[in-house]
């Protein structure tokens, strides 16, 4: 499994390029479905706001 970590400002580019796009199948990016993962410096017990992360790992799934 391939592994990338994105700040906040490039995840959201890459959804407004279309790198990434949102589909009922999940999140695809170059033909393969990835999943997306909040990187916190806080303990998850104390998060207000899970979209609030600075960073962001995508793992990619596999083919859609």
């Amino acid at each position: 499994m391939e592994e990338m970590i994105v700040p906040k400002q490039e995840l959201i580019k890459m959804f407004e390029e279309h790198k990434i796009e949102d589909t009922n199948k999940g999140w695809i990016m170059d033909g393969k479905v990835i999943e997306i993962i909040a990187l916190h410096e806080v303990e998850p017990k104390f998060l207000q706001d899970i979209t609030n992360a600075k960073f962001y790992k995508l793992i990619i799934k596999g083919n859609k």
